[in-house]
C-alpha cells in the first residue's frame, strides 16, 4: 500500500505541475532477493543527459519530459544494462515501469522479469539492509573499503562505532571488551584462532581481495553462540556474477623507521614466510644449525595480487559462478626503545631495545557457486592464508641494560632473542540456501577448519657486562649470564587445532505478519599443544665472549661436551629426558609442556518475527545450549596438589528480545535485550607460562570450578541496547545508541605480584557494570551535477564507563593459584573510555579521470592492558591516535594506480605501570614508523 501511494502522489504532482508534458515514473525491485527495492540505480533517458536515481524504496521519477518516444536505459553496479525501447510519454499523463533488474542477459519487455543475486559489497545496499534488518547489525563493504584505502578485516570494523583496533597488533576491542568476549565467523560457520594467545583469528589476515563485506553484531540474536558479550564479527567472502575478468595488481613501498637499516632474519626462514625444518627432531636442528641471524635483502615491502572471475549460463535460471584470488604481502618494521620488567620491583631495565620485524602474508580465496534455479543455491569456499612474523631483537643494545639478578654484575645485560612465528590456516566451507515455496526457506552449512602454529627456534642468548663489547679493549669481554641451565637457550612450540561446525536455519512464514525460525548449530574442535626447550649450561660463567655478532663460533660441536674431549665450553641440557638413565644432557628429550583441549558445542534454537503492525517488529527467542569443555595438560613449575586436568559439562537455556519500531519511511527505534555466557578458552585455562623477554603469560585451570570442580564455569551477561538510527539521503546514515552490560564473575588479566610477575587470568569480582553511548554519522556534504556525491564525511565516536569489584582470592586447597588486591573496585581490562573514527572522501570527476582520496582517522583513550595485584598498578596502554592517507586513481577502465600512506601521526606505543613505588614506569615505548607506498592495477 505504501508504494501504491507514493506513486499515486507522484502521479497528482505530475499532473499539477507538469501541464504540457508527462512523466515516467516506477519501482526498480530485485527478484532474487525477495522483490527487495534497488536503492539509487540510475536510470537515464539514451541519447540524452536527463535522468535520475531511484530512492531507498527503489522509487524513482523523470518528470516535465516532452511528449514523445523515448528509449529508458536502467543501470546497477554488478547488473545486467536494462533498455526499454519505445515507451510513449503522453502530454499531461504518466508513464509507470516497474523493473526487476538483474545481472543475467536478456529480458521480455511485457515481464521485465529479470533475476540476479544481492549486492551486499556495495555500501548503500548494506545500508538498505541495516535499515530493514530486524536485529541490530552495522557492517562495511567492499567498495567502502576500497574506498578508505583499508586493506583488512581488522581495519574494517575498526570503522564501526564503538570498536577500536591496537595500534601494531591484530587486537580488535568492541564496546571496551577484548578478545575473549568476541566471536568471528566466516559466511556465517565459525572461524579458528591462528594464536595459542587468542580466542578469535587475526582479522589483519583477511585481505581486502577476499572481503565482500564485515558486518559487526553488537546485539544478540537466538542464531548465535550463546558465548556472545561484545559481538559477532561475520565476514562474508567475495562471490562473482557476470562476464570473465581477470585482474593483476602489484606494489611497493617503505617504512620510515626500516629505510636504512641493515635488517636481520632468522636462520633457516624464507622470504615467502614458510619455514622447511618441521619433520626434523629439534635437537637435530640444534646439532646442524647455529644461533646467529642472517643479513637480509633491503627492506622494500612490496605487494601482489592477481584475482578472477566467470560465470556460465546454464539455462534461463542455472548458473555457474567462479572467483578465485591470491595474494602475498610483506612489510618491514624497526623498533627502537625501552622495555622494562616490573614485578613486585624493577627486575630487568632495557633503556634502549632494536627489533628488526619482517612480516608476510599469503592469501587464497577459492569460491564455486552453483545457482540451480531461482529458488536453489550451493556455494562452496576454501580458504588459505600463511601469516609469518620474523623477529630479531637484541635488548640493552647501548651496554645500559640492567638484571636485578645478575651474577657478575647487575649492569650491562643484554639479550639477543631471535624467533619466527608461523601461522597456516585451512578453511573449507560448503552452504546452501533453498526456497521450497512462498512459505519454507532452509540455510544450511557446514566446515572444517585446520589451523597449524609454530614458533620453530627461538633462539635467545643471555650476556653480562655487554658494555665492554663496545669499548675498544679487546681484554675486557661481555660473559654468559649463567643463573639457571635455560638463560641461553632454543624454544620449539607447535599448536594444531581442528574444528568441524555446521549450522541448519530453517524459517517459515506463518502469516503475512509472523515468521517462523528455528534451527540447529554446532561446533567440535580440538587443540594440541607442545613445547619443548634445550639449554646451553655454560661451564665456566667467566669464559669471555669474545665477538657479540657470531656466538656460532662458541655454540659448536667441537665446543660441546657431547664432543667428549677435554676442555668442553658448555653441554645441552633438556627438562623432560625421554629416558632417566640416559638423563637430561647431550640428548634429545620429550616435550615438556603439553595439553589437549576439547570443545563440543550443540545448541538449538526457536525465534519468531512478529509485525505487530506496519511500524512494530518484535522478535523473541529462545536458545538451548550444551556445552562440553575438556583440557588435560602436563606442564612444569606446576603445584603438585593440581588435578592436571579440568572437565566442563553446562546445559544453559538463553532468553533474547528484540525489537524494531518504524518511525517512518526513514527512521527506526531498536531495543534489544538478552542473556548470554563467556566461557573461557583453552589459552585460558591451559597453565603453560609463555616466557618473553619481559613478560610473562600463563593460564588460570581454577577458571573451570576451581580445583574441586565446584565453583564457577562461566560468566553469565546480561546485555541491553537502544539505538535511533535515521537513514537520510543517498549513502546518508546517523544513530545514536546507548547500551549497558551486567557481567557476572568477569575475568581479567591480572600481574603477580611476586618475584615473576606471571600475567594470569583470574574471575576477579562478583559482578562487572558496562554503560555507553555511540554515535554514528555519515554525510554527503558536496554532490554533482548528476548528485554523486563528490565530498562525504563519516564520524563515529562512543563513550564506555566500567567498573567491576575486586576481590583476594587465595592459593590452597579451592584454587592452584592465587591473586590479592589493595582496591576494592576498578575499571575493566580492555576498555577504552573514548573511542573515535572518522573519515573524509572526495571523489571528483574531470571529463574522464576520477580520481579518489580518503583521509581515515581513529583514536583510542587509556586502557588497562592488565590488572596490577597488590600494592603495584595496573599496566596501562596509552591513547593512541591513528592517520591513514588512500588516493585511487582510475584511468580508463583497464588501468588504476593507487597511492597510500598510513600512520602519518606515528604516534609512540606506550604500555606503562602505574604507582610503583617512584610512580609511572614505561615498560614498553615504541613507534611503528609511517608507511607509504603505490599499487599499479590491471584489468583483463
Amino acid at each position: 500500500m505504501k508504494n501504491v501511494f507514493t506513486i499515486l502522489v507522484l502521479i497528482f504532482t505530475t499532473t499539477v505541475l507538469s501541464q504540457g508534458t508527462g512523466s515516467i515514473i516506477g519501482k526498480l525491485t530485485d527478484k532474487e532477493l525477495n522483490e527487495e527495492p534497488l536503492p539509487f540505480a540510475n536510470v537515464l533517458i539514451k541519447g540524452t543527459t536527463i535522468g535520475t536515481t531511484s530512492d531507498f524504496d527503489g522509487l524513482y521519477e523523470i518528470a516535465n519530459l516532452e511528449a514523445g518516444v523515448y528509449t529508458v536505459q536502467y543501470s546497477y553496479l554488478g547488473y545486467e544494462t536494462v533498455e526499454i525501447p519505445n515507451v510513449a510519454v503522453v502530454a499531461d499523463k504518466v508513464t509507470t515501469i516497474n523493473v526487476p533488474m538483474s545481472a543475467s542477459q536478456g529480458f521480455a519487455l511485457d515481464e521485465v522479469v529479470i533475476t540476479t543475486s544481492a549486492r551486499k559489497d556495495s555500501e548503500i545496499a548494506l545500508l538498505l539492509e541495516q535499515k530493514n534488518a530486524v536485529v541490530l547489525q552495522e557492517a562495511i563493504s567492499a567498495e567502502a573499503l576500497t574506498l578508505k584505502g583499508i586493506d583488512d578485516a581488522a581495519g574494517a570494523v575498526a570503522q564501526i562505532s564503538g570498536i577500536s583496533k591496537q595500534q601494531g597488533s591484530s587486537n580488535v576491542y568492541v564496546r571496551g571488551l577484548g578478545d575473549r568476549y568476541q566471536n568471528t565467523t566466516m559466511n556465517g560457520l565459525s572461524l579458528p584462532s591462528n594464536d595459542v594467545n587468542k580466542k578469535n583469528i587475526d582479522l589483519n589476515l583477511f585481505s581486502s581481495s577476499i572481503i565482500e563485506n564485515v558486518a559487526v553484531s553488537k546485539a544478540y540474536n537466538s542464531d548465535f553462540y550463546g558465548d556472545f558479550a561484545a559481538g559477532n564479527v561475520n565476514i562474508d567472502s567475495k562471490e562473482y556474477t557476470g562476464d570473465g575478468y581477470l585482474s593483476v595488481s602489484l606494489g611497493s613501498g617503505i617504512n620510515s623507521n626500516a629505510i636504512g637499516e641493515d635488517f636481520l632474519q632468522s636462520e633457516g626462514t624464507s622470504f615467502f614466510g614458510f619455514y622447511n625444518r618441521y619433520n626434523n627432531n629439534p635437537f637435530a636442528v640444534i646439532l646442524s644449525h647455529g644461533v646467529d641471524p642472517e643479513s637480509m635483502s633491503a627492506p622494500i615491502n612490496i605487494n601482489g595480487s592477481i584475482e578472477g572471475g566467470y560465470s556460465i549460463n546454464l539455462n534461463d535460471e542455472s548458473r555457474l559462478s567462479f572467483f578465485g584470488t591470491a595474494s602475498f604481502g610483506n612489510g618491514y618494521e624497526f623498533l627502537q626503545g625501552p622495555a622494562r620488567d616490573f614485578t613486585n620491583v624493577l627486575k630487568f631495565d632495557f633503556p634502549n631495545t632494536a627489533e628488526y620485524a619482517y612480516k608476510t602474508t599469503t592469501t587464497a580465496l577459492g569460491n564455486i557457486v552453483y545457482k540451480i534455479n531461482n529458488e536453489n543455491k550451493i556455494k562452496y569456499s576454501s580458504l588459505f592464508i600463511n601469516s609469518a612474523k620474523d623477529a630479531v631483537s637484541f635488548f640493552g643494545v647501548d651496554g645500559q641494560g640492567f638484571n636485578r639478578d645478575g651474577i657478575t654484575s647487575d649492569n650491562g645485560f643484554f639479550v639477543s632473542n631471535i624467533q619466527f612465528n608461523q601461522d597456516m590456516i585451512f578453511v573449507n566451507q560448503l552452504t546452501g540456501q533453498h526456497r521450497f515455496n512462498e512459505k519454507w526457506k532452509l540455510d544450511w552449512g557446514t566446515g572444517y577448519n585446520k589451523v597449524f602454529s609454530d614458533e620453530p627456534d627461538r633462539k635467545r642468548i643471555t650476556l653480562e657486562n655487554y658494555q665492554f663489547a663496545l669499548d675498544d679493549d679487546p681484554n675486557t669481554n661481555p660473559v654468559f649470564f649463567t643463573n639457571t641451565a635455560f638463560e641461553n637457550q632454543r624454544f620449539f612450540q607447535n599448536i594444531e587445532d581442528e574444528e568441524f561446525n555446521s549450522f541448519i536455519n530453517l524459517s517459515n512464514q506463518l502469516s503475512e505478519k509472523t515468521v517462523l525460525k528455528f534451527g540447529y548449530n554446532g561446533r567440535t574442535k580440538e587443540r594440541n599443544f607442545k613445547s619443548i626447550r634445550y639449554g646451553y649450561r655454560i661451564f665456566d660463567r667467566t669464559t669471555p665472549v669474545t665477538d657479540v655478532n657470531n656466538f656460532d663460533d662458541f655454540f659448536t660441536i667441537e665446543n660441546s661436551s657431547l664432543a667428549g674431549v677435554e676442555g668442553a665450553l658448555y653441554e645441552i641440557r633438556n627438562l623432560n629426558p625421554i629416558n632417566n638413565d640416559i638423563g637430561a644432557v647431550n640428548r634429545p628429550g620429550l616435550p615438556d609442556n603439553t595439553y589437549t583441549g576439547k570443545l563440543d558445542i550443540h545448541a538449538g534454537y526457536l525465534m519468531a518475527e512478529l509485525s505487530l503492525n506496519d511500524k512494530f517488529l518484535i522478535v523473541p527467542g529462545i536458545r538451548a545450549e550444551s556445552v562440553s569443555q575438556q583440557i588435560q595438560y602436563d606442564v612444569i613449575n606446576l603445584p603438585p596438589s593440581d588435578p592436571g586436568f579440568r572437565n566442563v559439562y553446562e546445559n544453559i537455556f538463553l532468553p533474547s528480545l528484540n525489537m524494531r519500531y518504524k518511525l517512518n519511511e526513514d527512521a527506526n527505534l531498536r531495543f534489544a535485550f538478552s542473556n548470554t555466557v563467556s566461557f573461557p578458552e583453552f589459552k585460558e585455562v591451559a597453565p603453560f607460562v609463555y616466557e618473553g623477554v619481559t613478560q610473562r603469560f600463563g593460564g588460570n585451570p581454577d577458571l573451570f570450578g576451581g580445583k574441586n570442580g565446584d565453583g564457577v564455569n562461566f560468566s553469565k551477561i546480561y546485555n541491553f541496547d537502544l539505538k535511533y538510527e535515521w537513514f537520510m539521503e543517498r549513502g546518508e546514515i546517523l544513530s545514536i545508541a546507548a547500551f549497558g552490560k551486567l557481567i557476572k564473575n568477569p575475568v581479567n588479566r591480572v600481574i603477580a605480584a611476586d618475584a615473576t610477575g606471571t600475567q594470569r587470568l583470574f574471575r576477579t569480582g562478583n559482578q562487572a557494570e558496562v554503560i555507553g553511548l555511540e554515535v554514528e554519522a555519515r554525510k554527503n556534504l558536496i554532490t554533482n551535477a548528476e548528485e554523486k556525491t563528490t565530498l562525504s564525511l563519516g564520524i563515529n565516536a562512543a563513550y564506555t564507563r566500567t567498573n567491576q569489584d575486586l576481590r583476594n582470592i587465595e592459593a590452597g586447597e579451592a584454587n592452584t593459584f592465587g591473586t590479592t588486591f589493595d582496591r576494592s573496585s576498578d575499571e575493566l581490562q580492555g576498555a577504552s573510555p573514548f573511542i573515535i573514527n572518522a573519515d573524509l572522501n572526495y571523489s571528483p570527476v574531470f571529463e574522464n579521470y576520477s580520481p579518489k582520496a580518503t583521509l581515515v582517522f581513529s583514536y583510542f583513550s587509556d586502557r588497562i592492558s592488565a590488572l596490577g595485584a597488590g600494592s603495584l598498578g595496573n599496566i596501562v596502554e596509552k591513547a593512541v591516535p591513528t592517520l591513514n592517507f588512500i588516493w585511487k586513481n582510475p584511468f580508463g577502465e583497464h588501468f588504476e594506480a593507487n597511492l597510500s600512506a598510513s600512520n602519518l601521526l606515528n604516534p609512540d606505543i606506550t604500555l606503562l605501570r602505574e604507582n610503583t613505588g617512584d610512580g609511572d614506569v614505561v615498560i614498553r615505548e615504541y613507534n611503528l614508523g609511517i608507511n607509504v607506498g603505490i599499487t599499479l592495477k590491471y584489468k583483463f
